[in-house]
Order: structure tokens, then sequence, then C-alpha cells
């Protein structure tokens, strides 16, 4: 940024260049969502306050004494500390807010009102406003309830379905619901912006974590609301398909997903057991899904028979989904063996540092990784001059 103005308005970079985001949020679902922006080309300002983003203080692991968990959703932002307590500071988090084309907060619902930013005191300034709020369990009666993703898990039923079936539930080894929320405010936002290049209208944009964990649950959701079915803990095994699970093999276990019957035959003839494809106690899903304790049995005996990378290879060059158990090492080195080229670097000289890449890709407006992580009030100088000076109509 140097010492030119804030390029409120950038021209160069990304599908999203020329949208000014102010981040009011913090922790993760807020900052992932406003990360995916900016590496789309949105001007991102983060608003801390004088104490920082609570992530950069989740340590360990850390690079150079800095939060990894801190690094890993904060790229491509603009850091400004302010005390929202103090009038000055409120005044220029107010006068961003009126320039912004997205804000984005994660307060308590109603958090921000005292303060001159809430949905409605923002609008009446800036009424194209696309304002998205955060929140745990809602604007209604789980407004006052604090919104830990860890606490959503359990509540919403996660926790219910994930464990060995004679253990106690486990959480989910993310913060999946913050993750989740964060991408379904990414959505909102995009959509309203839409809106608003169609009508000149702003408009409120709600998510909250219950609400993204209930419709994450996808089919276990579906098997209560319409089947009035409440699903139950099976470990890694499937409800509705098998084989769709982590088998044995010589050495180390392997997920195979032959979730259809062109899967299960190709399985089948792989394994060197053709036969077993149109036995009729196994012909369709159904059928092998209910008689899992007899097929899981004659699969395992062939498995045996190799190690698990060798079947990895024989089974999806014949084109059955399967694939080996990694710890994270071994995820980004098989997206390295994929070309999916998973990191990137971001910022240059002694502030770059390897981030991982943002997960679309566009043909003509590619994602940029320009500006890495910001130290806590590292652009609040450049900002403060550009918010206390006059506001230039580029809103075209």
């Amino acid at each position: 940024m140097a010492d030119e103005a804030v390029p409120e308005r950038s021209t160069g970079g990304g599908p999203l260049s020329g949208v000014l985001v102010a981040d009011f949020s913090r922790v993760l679902a807020g900052p992932y969502a406003t990360m995916l922006l900016a590496d789309m080309g949105a001007e991102v300002v983060k608003v801390e306050g004088p104490k920082g983003d609570d992530t950069r203080a989740w340590v360990p692991p850390v690079r150079d004494e800095v939060s990894t968990y801190y690094l890993g959703i904060n790229r491509g932002k603009r850091s400004i500390a302010l005390d929202l307590r103090d009038e000055a500071d409120a005044k220029v988090a107010r006068e961003l807010a009126h320039r912004a084309d997205v804000l984005i907060e994660n307060f308590k619902p109603g958090g921000l009102d005292k303060y001159g930013l809430g949905f409605e005191a923002v609008k009446a300034a800036n009424p194209g406003i696309v304002y998205a709020s955060i929140s745990g369990f809602g604007s209604g009666a789980g407004r006052h309830v604090p919104g830990y993703d860890l606490m959503v898990q359990a509540i919403s039923g996660l926790m219910s379905l994930t464990g060995d079936p004679d253990g106690p539930p486990y959480r989910a080894g993310i913060s999946v619901f913050d993750v989740m929320a964060g991408n379904h405010a990414v959505i909102g936002v995009l959509a309203a912006l839409r809106h608003r290049d169609r009508t000149g209208q702003g408009q409120h944009i709600e998510v909250n974590l219950l609400s993204s964990a209930l419709t994450g649950l996808v089919n276990h959701s579906s098997a209560y609301v319409a089947g009035d079915v409440v699903p139950y803990r099976m470990g890694n095994a499937h409800p509705s398909v098998f084989p769709y699970e982590p088998l044995p093999t010589a050495d180390n276990d392997l997920i195979v997903a032959a979730a259809n019957d062109g899967q299960f035959r190709k399985l089948c003839e792989v394994l060197g057991i053709p036969e077993i494809a149109d036995d009729p106690r196994f012909a369709r899903n159904a059928d092998r899904t209910e008689r899992r304790e007899e097929l899981r049995p004659i699969l395992t005996e062939r498995l045996a028979k190799r190690g698990a990378v060798e079947w990895f290879e024989l089974l999806v060059e014949a084109g059955v989904p399967s694939g080996p158990i990694n710890t994270i090492d071994g995820g980004f080195a098989m997206a390295e063996r994929f070309g999916l080229d998973p990191v990137v670097e971001v910022g240059e000289g002694d502030r770059a540092i390897p981030t991982t890449r943002h997960p679309i890709r566009f043909s003509e407006t590619p994602v940029t990784y320009t500006l890495p992580p910001p130290e806590l009030d590292e652009h609040g100088a450049e900002l403060r001059r550009w918010l206390t000076g006059p506001q230039e109509d580029d809103r075209g």
C-alpha cells in the first residue's frame, strides 16, 4: 500500500475487483469468508480490536512466532485496530461502513448497534450496503447464545453421528460448521451483489451456524425430516451405501466407495471375484447394504493380497473410487501429484509465506495472492488518513 491512498476501487485482478469489504469479524467463519472474497479481488479492510483477532493468540503451531491458525484465514487483507468504545475510533469505523460495498460481522446479534454500526444505521447512510451477519443461533430466541463450532457440532447432532458405534460421540477434526457458514456467507454476499447490480438495493444477509449445520447434515437431516428416522453412529460406515468405508488390506486400510452397481462390478473384477457381482445377494446397492456383514469378509479376503497403495493404483485405473487414508502431508502430496498446485506463496521477501490455494479457478479473472496476513494495525495510519479525508464518488 506504501504511501498511496487505499485503492478502494482497484482496476486489476479477480472477479470482485472494485468491491470494498469492511470486515468486522473475527476467529473463523467471518475471516474465512472475507479471505475468499479477498482472493477473488475484493479490497478487504480487517477491523480489529486493540488486542487483535482472537486467533492471533491461538498457538501452537506458529510460523516466525505468528499463529498458523491466524495466517491460514487472513491473507489479502489490510488491518486497522479500532476501539469501538472510543468515539473517535467508532467514527472511523462508521466511515468505513459508509464507504463499503459489503460489511461482514459476527458480533452477537445487535452487538454493533450501540456503535452506530448496526444494519439499519449503516443502511441509512449507505443504502446499497450488503450487510452480512454471522451468528451461532440466529437473531431470534437464540441471539444471546454464544456461537462456537464445537457447541454447534454437539447441538446439531453431528457428534452423535461421529465415532465408533460403541464409543463416545466425537467432534469433527476441523471446525466444519464455521467453514460451512463462511461459505454460505460468501454465497449470500455474491447473490446480494447481483441483486444490487440489478436494483441498486442493498440488503441484510443473516447466516447462523446451526442452520448451516442442519442443511450440511444433508442425507441425515433428510432421514429425520422426510423419513422420521433418527440416524445413529456407524463409525466409518454409510447408512445407505456399501461398500463405502475403509477396508483392511495387506498393510493399511483403504477407502473403497463403490457407490453404484457399475462401480461394484469393476471392483469385483479388479479383486478377481467377478462372480460376486452376479450373485443375487449383492446385485443391487440395497442388497449389498442389507447384507454388508456377508459381503465385507469376501472383499477383505481379497484385499489382503496387496497393500493399500497398490490397490489404490489398480482400482482408480479401473474407475473405482478409492483412496489411502493419509495424514495432512499425504493429502498435499496427492494434490501435487494430481497437478492441483495446492500451495501458493503470498507476499514478498521476508513477508512471503506459503498458503493453501483458493479452491476456485477462473479462466478469465484468476484469483490473486498479493497481501500476506497483516500484522495488527499494520495499515492503520494509511487507512485513518483515507477514512478521515474526503470521499470520492466512485460508485459510477
